[in-house]
């Protein structure tokens, strides 16, 4: 597990990100990834999507019939999740929020975060992954995907403030917490800029009835 000091990490990549998400924005860069392909035939009923970014997975399952709530820390992302929900005519409640600090109230048959919780500390990271274990309903979904140790490509982490848990550790949490493992997809390697690396694991849990 690596782990640096937490403060600050939402600023740094909170910029990284938003300028990210408005160079896709404009280049209608709008595509479900790899990672949103995976979750979306486990998705139904109420869904909350965990740091939803462009909100491509959110509008997806509402076009599926789910009634979603996505959140993000990201203004940009939030106006889009927002004008491409009206834009398609589906029911998408986008809320903007500090993610350090957020709360999940509610129940949820499924409960998705891709690629949000290694830009906490890990104190915060395991808290999150609590916090979604007691709010999945029994017989429930969660997606789970982080940048995991291995991760050379790090310019959208504030280099004191972000958590890269090793690899298996999330389904190692799962399934000791009685979870049942529908899909888990350990150290995928996609090339980044520089020659660096981002390393992923992805896990889809369900939860015991």
């Amino acid at each position: 597990m690596i782990q640096s000091r937490p403060d600050a990490v939402r600023h740094r990549s909170l910029a990284f990100f938003d300028a990210q998400f408005q160079r896709q924005v404009a280049a209608r860069e709008l595509a479900l990834n790899v990672f949103e392909r995976r979750a979306l035939p486990y998705l139904g009923g109420r869904v909350l999507d965990l740091g939803c970014g462009l909100g491509n997975l959110s509008v997806a399952a509402a076009l599926r019939g789910c009634e979603v709530l996505a959140v993000d820390g990201s203004p940009t992302a939030i106006e889009h999740v927002r004008n491409e929900a009206r834009r398609r005519d589906v029911l998408v409640q986008a809320e903007q929020a500090d993610l350090a600090t957020w709360s999940i109230a509610g129940e949820y048959d499924a409960i998705v975060s891709i690629g949000l919780l290694m830009f906490f500390p890990c104190r915060r990271a395991r808290e999150l992954m609590e916090a979604i274990e007691e709010h999945v309903v029994a017989g429930g979904i969660a997606v789970i995907n982080v940048l995991v140790e291995g991760t050379t490509f790090l310019d959208m982490f504030e280099p004191e403030g972000y958590c890269l848990l090793a690899s298996g550790a999330v389904e190692e949490h799962f399934r000791g917490h009685g979870w049942q493992i529908q899909s888990a997809m350990h150290a995928e390697r996609f090339d980044a800029p520089q020659g660096t690396q981002k390393v992923f694991d992805t896990v889809i849990a369900s939860k015991s009835a």
